[in-house]
C-alpha cells in the first residue's frame, strides 16, 4: 500500500490522522515540523505527503516550496492542511507547490477522497 508522510506537530492530530491511515491500510510516516518534515521526506520518499502548514521551525508553506525544488521530491503530491479557513488560504497553499489543500478540523472522510484521487492521478491508475 502506499506510504504517507504525515508532517503534524500537534499531537492529538498526528496519532488520530496516523491511526485512521493505518486502519485504512496505508503505511504511514511521521514528522513533527517542516524542517525534519523536509528530511523524511527526502529520505523515505512518500508516495504523497499530508502537511500542516502552521508548523514550528520551518511552516509547511517554505517546506513546501522546498520540497518541490528537491528532484527527488518534486513529484510527491502534497495535501496542505490547515485550521486558517482565511479566504486566500487555499490559493496560497497551491502557489506553494500544494497539490490539494484541506481546512481542519480534518473531516477524514472528505480527506481520504483527496489522498485517493491525488495517488490514483500521480500512480497513473
Amino acid at each position: 500500500m502506499a506510504k504517507i508522510l504525515l508532517i503534524e506537530d500537534n499531537e492529538m492530530n498526528r496519532d488520530m490522522l496516523s491511526r485512521r491511515l493505518k486502519r485504512r491500510g496505508f503505511d504511514v510516516v511521521v514528522a513533527f515540523d517542516g524542517e525534519s518534515g523536509v528530511s523524511t521526506a527526502k529520505s523515505e520518499l512518500p508516495d504523497l505527503i499530508v502537511m500542516d502548514m502552521s508548523l514550528p521551525i520551518l511552516d509547511g508553506w517554505e517546506a513546501t516550496k522546498r520540497l518541490k525544488q528537491i528532484n527527488s521530491t518534486c513529484n510527491i503530491p502534497i495535501i496542505g492542511c490547515s485550521a486558517h479557513a482565511m479566504v486566500g488560504d487555499r490559493e496560497k497553499g497551491m502557489e506553494a507547490g500544494c497539490d490539494d489543500y484541506d481546512t481542519k478540523p480534518i473531516e477524514f472522510g472528505r480527506l481520504l477522497g483527496k489522498i485517493e484521487k491525488l495517488l490514483e492521478k500521480y500512480s497513473g491508475n
